[in-house]
């Protein structure tokens, strides 16, 4: 990094005190050292660039980047029957950045361009001769086309996600709510109150609802992700295991839960479980039961249903995978552990269960982690609830943190809080792969099974 820099100062340097009069003006006018020095294709590219630059900074970028620092101060107000408006926060936040951006991406633009006319006067000084324009534009499809492919695909990623997560990010920082909706109201920058009011405890402060929903939200995703891997492999041992009649059979129903669509499963099963469901009807009407129960409602019931919901929708996909990886297990090894006087259990212990933990490592990390942020099995069952008197901003008793995101976006129009947790969503995220990842036996020993 140190070198970078140094390298980056040390050619600005050279332009300024070692340049001719092509070079020097170049600083200022890009472009100009390629056109004298006959590289048209370059000097034409970095001159357009420059003027658009220009014309983006003073037809429309330049007076939102001026009003970053406080998001507007002038507010949209009723003259009469007329309504004045003033300035819009949202719009200045997202376009002052993607300004800022641009400004960014200029300066990239002008160090390149001093860079290339300190290269050039160096390799005419030396007695070399530049590249001709159709060289240069033949070396767009030959020796630079990696950068001629992935320019568009890297705009795309910068407009479709780097922007957004920007964005979300400062939103943070502001008080941007139901209260301060543009264009009718402003809201402007309130530095970390966002983020003291999360972590704190106090009588304002949604800190106990935070570590409630965070801990729900890690056991859920601990459930969800090995329940159902090992049953899912033990299905799949079963199905497997000589004897067995009728494999295909029983792979096919199992696939055949895939195959429904799953909003389909659990907005069916949502209303099952109901108090007036189909289950509570038929146990009182039999007299197993006097009075529905509390599937939906018991906050600690509810979560105990979800997990068990979604292992049904769990286990086949498991199975699936774990059939064939098991079908790659080298027959020697179990034969050899026979011959030793092995059980079954001390064979899946020692080879089984070894083996699927190292091939399925990656895999099992990947479910974690959306697991973390499974919208569709919460929402689509409970929507978060029940309500609870101790939980604060909406959050129910079975909300994860990216239902409860949803909530506080949709519903409460809470969007600066709401990017706070956002941010908190891929730190825990962030945390635990990197943890988790770090551990793998696939990562620590990757010739393990080789």
């Amino acid at each position: 990094m140190g070198n970078s820099v140094n390298e980056i100062f040390s050619t600005i340097g050279k332009a300024v005190k070692k340049g001719d009069f092509k070079t020097r003006l170049s600083i200022l006018i890009l472009g100009f050292g390629q056109l004298l020095r006959g590289q048209i294709l370059k000097g034409v590219a970095f001159l357009v660039l420059e003027a658009a630059f220009i014309w983006y900074l003073i037809g429309f970028g330049g007076k939102y980047f001026g009003k970053l620092n406080t998001l507007g101060t002038v507010a949209t107000q009723k003259v009469g029957r007329k309504t004045v408006y003033g300035d819009n926060s949202f719009l200045i936040l997202l376009f002052g950045i993607l300004t800022l951006f641009v400004i960014l991406f200029f300066i990239l633009l002008w160090y390149i361009n001093i860079k290339d006319n300190v290269k050039s006067q160096e390799m005419l000084a030396a007695g070399k001769k530049l590249p001709t324009n159709k060289e240069v534009f033949a070396s767009l499809f030959d020796k630079h086309f990696d950068k001629t492919l992935l320019a568009l695909p890297v705009t795309g990623i910068f407009v479709f996600t780097v922007l957004p997560i920007v964005f979300m990010i400062c939103v943070a920082f502001t008080n941007y709510d139901k209260n301060h909706q543009a264009p009718t109201n402003l809201f402007t920058w309130v530095g970390f109150e966002n983020f003291k009011r999360l972590l704190s405890f106090g009588q304002s402060g949604i800190g106990r609802t935070f570590i409630q929903v965070l801990a729900w939200t890690l056991i859920w995703a601990f459930f969800a992700t090995f329940i159902d891997y090992f049953l899912g492999l033990g299905v799949a041992i079963l199905i497997n295991k000589k004897g067995v009649k009728f494999k295909k059979l029983w792979r096919t129903i199992l696939v055949l839960t895939i195959a429904v669509p799953q909003f389909v499963s659990l907005l069916y099963i949502m209303k099952l479980f109901a108090n007036d469901g189909l289950l509570n009807g038929y146990m009182m009407k039999w007299g197993w039961i006097d009075s529905p129960i509390q599937f939906w409602v018991n906050p600690l019931l509810a979560r105990i249903t979800i997990i068990v919901v979604n292992i049904w929708i769990g286990i086949p996909y498991m199975m699936l995978i774990a059939t064939g990886l098991l079908m790659n297990i080298p027959e020697d090894l179990y034969e050899s552990a026979r011959i030793d006087g092995a059980t079954g259990w001390q064979m899946f212990k020692k080879i089984t269960l070894p083996y699927m933990l190292f091939v399925t490592g990656p895999f099992l990390l990947t479910q974690f982690t959306a697991n973390l942020n499974n919208f569709n099995v919460i929402y689509l069952l409970t929507q978060g609830k029940p309500l609870s008197v101790n939980l604060k901003e909406n959050a129910g008793s079975t909300d994860l943190l990216v239902t409860w995101l949803y909530k506080m976006t949709v519903t409460d129009t809470n969007y600066s809080l709401a990017a706070v947790i956002g941010i908190m969503v891929f730190i825990v995220t962030a945390v635990v792969s990197l943890v988790v990842y770090n551990t793998l036996p696939s990562v620590k020993d990757e010739e393990g099974f080789q």
